[in-house]
């Protein structure tokens, strides 16, 4: 049984998403603020977190960044009424798997739920991967979700992971948009497309120590790793 976190502070939505996701076989944790969700998940692990954007005490932005830094593995889901494209775009920045706007469909929430665990339960090493990709004078552990330069060491989130390694199984060579959406993000839509120039900018800006290291855009097409 999956457990879920569910950060919401309206009492009759949180308690009929609550209700639906139990009815669905998931266990819920119903936290009604954002100091609270932290305060809970702190005390125990979640394999999801579905967070509400608007909330007392704490926001879904800031309780996610938070999430994050105490988790970085840990897949969530932006619930909220906000439709403008500078806080999607906010939430993906954040690392957001997905962003399910209100009024809520609970078969959608569930899909989507299901979608982003499916994702998270894939390893995010092929068996015949390499323990170790040298790029430029980063060297990155695909299976620890690690890359280093020099003492300096950072720890990647799973999809952060996964672009990287797709980007360096494909070094000099072009690594397809779509094909990356596919297998990363599970769909090719206009949010995650956005999605992902954030994440490869979120890459770029790891991998700047090294001026040598091109991450190049092939407009239409997809991108490519370079590191000389």
């Amino acid at each position: 049984m999956k457990k879920i976190l569910l950060t919401e502070d309206n009492e009759t939505l949180g308690y009929v998403l609550k209700e639906y996701l139990e009815m669905k076989g998931f266990a819920v944790h119903w936290a009604k603020d954002g100091k609270q969700g932290l305060k809970v998940f702190r005390e125990q692990p979640f394999d999801l977190c579905i967070l509400d954007v608007m909330m007392p005490e704490t926001d879904g932005f800031t309780l996610a960044a938070q999430i994050k830094d105490a988790d970085p593995a840990v897949p969530f889901i932006f619930l909220t009424a906000k439709s403008l494209k500078v806080d999607v775009l906010k939430g993906f920045n954040l690392g957001a798997d997905d962003y399910i706007k209100k009024p809520v469909d609970e078969e959608e929430l569930v899909a989507r739920i299901n979608a982003v665990l499916s994702r998270s339960a894939q390893t995010a090493v092929a068996p015949t991967a390499p323990a170790l990709y040298t790029i430029g004078n980063y060297t990155f552990d695909p299976k620890n979700q690690k890359l280093s330069f020099g003492e300096q060491e950072r720890y990647l989130t799973e999809r952060e992971a996964k672009l990287l390694l797709m980007l360096c199984e494909n070094k000099g060579n072009l690594t397809e948009r779509a094909l990356a959406l596919k297998n990363i993000w599970g769909k090719n839509d206009y949010f995650n497309r956005k999605s992902m120039d954030v994440f490869i900018s979120r890459l770029r800006k790891y991998l700047a120590d090294d001026p040598r290291i091109k991450i190049v855009n092939v407009h239409g097409s997809g991108f490519i790793l370079k590191d000389s």
